[in-house]
């Protein structure tokens, strides 16, 4: 064989692998294949396997059939009440319909942009009509149904398939963040003025209370104190007036002993008398015997 017929070989081969490359194609479980000719879309390929087309004339792009997320930047939305809020969402969908999805988007790149555009104008939309106190209660697993069935409504004329959509994050700007932290503080500050002046008046008036009570109390053993020394002092008197009666020489003896026993203790003030003073009379000569 000569030089020139084997190049010429050479070239009909990579010619021929050339055109089988252009021609065959394979599709994977997880592809699904769209031709494309010059007029437009042709033919939808989603059966996995070993497929040709037309060489050089079809084209051929291929979409990811399974579930693609969609993560969304961090973006302001006004609440109703008037409060912001820094949400970060995600949306789940799949790819239902290659022609509708290539006629209206083209790429995947330019269909990410798309969707991303619906499902932050959808949830600016629901959020701006509740308030915060809704979304932290149960009544947020609403809200977001509301979206997700407002961006499917929006997404299904593109050819996707919205599964889900979801609010990752929803945050209080760090501005906000720190005057309602303010605010807080200022409230329980508040609050804790009002409990210590309220237990500031309590402890006056159980004061008060515990001051009267002592009061009531101290007189009341006064009272019966004196009641008490009143009726002995009435006893005493009736037994000495009773031991007058029965010897009133012993009772006058007595009666000077007690008193010799008050005015000539240590703490009495000095008595000057004469030894034939009254007052001396049983320190003198003792007492008189009774007569029988």
């Amino acid at each position: 064989m000569s030089r020139r017929l084997f190049t010429i070989v050479v070239l009909a081969l990579i010619f021929v692998v050339w055109v089988l490359s252009d021609t065959l194609y394979v599709v994977s479980e997880t592809r699904q294949a769209l031709i494309v000719t010059l007029e437009g879309p042709v033919v939808v390929v989603s059966d996995p396997g070993l497929h040709w087309k037309r060489p050089f004339v079809d084209q051929l792009i291929s979409f990811d059939r399974r579930l693609l997320p969609l993560s969304l930047p961090i973006e302001q939305i006004i609440l109703g009440d008037q409060k912001r809020l820094e949400v970060e969402s995600y949306a789940c969908y799949r790819i239902t319909d290659p022609v509708r999805y290539y006629e209206s988007l083209r790429t995947v790149e330019q269909g990410s942009i798309q969707l991303a555009q619906i499902v932050s104008s959808s949830t600016r939309r629901e959020l701006g009509q509740v308030n915060l106190p809704t979304l932290l209660s149960a009544d947020r697993e609403k809200v977001i149904q509301n979206i997700r069935r407002e961006v499917a409504a929006k997404a299904a004329p593109l050819g996707v398939d919205i599964l889900e959509v979801r609010i990752r994050r929803a945050d209080l700007p760090p501005e906000t963040s720190q005057s309602v932290y303010d605010r807080m503080k200022s409230e329980r500050q508040r609050e804790a003025k009002e409990l210590r002046a309220q237990g500031f008046e309590w402890a006056q008036q159980i004061q008060a209370r515990a001051d009267r009570d002592r009061t009531v109390l101290l007189a009341e053993a006064t009272r019966q104190s004196k009641i008490t020394v009143g009726e002995g002092d009435a006893a005493a008197a009736k037994i000495f007036g009773d031991a007058f009666v029965v010897d009133p020489a012993f009772y006058a003896f007595y009666r000077s002993l007690a008193t010799y026993r008050q005015s000539l203790a240590e703490a009495q003030p000095m008595l000057v008398l004469t030894p034939d003073s009254a007052f001396l009379r049983y320190l003198s000569g003792g007492p008189k015997p009774a007569k029988n």
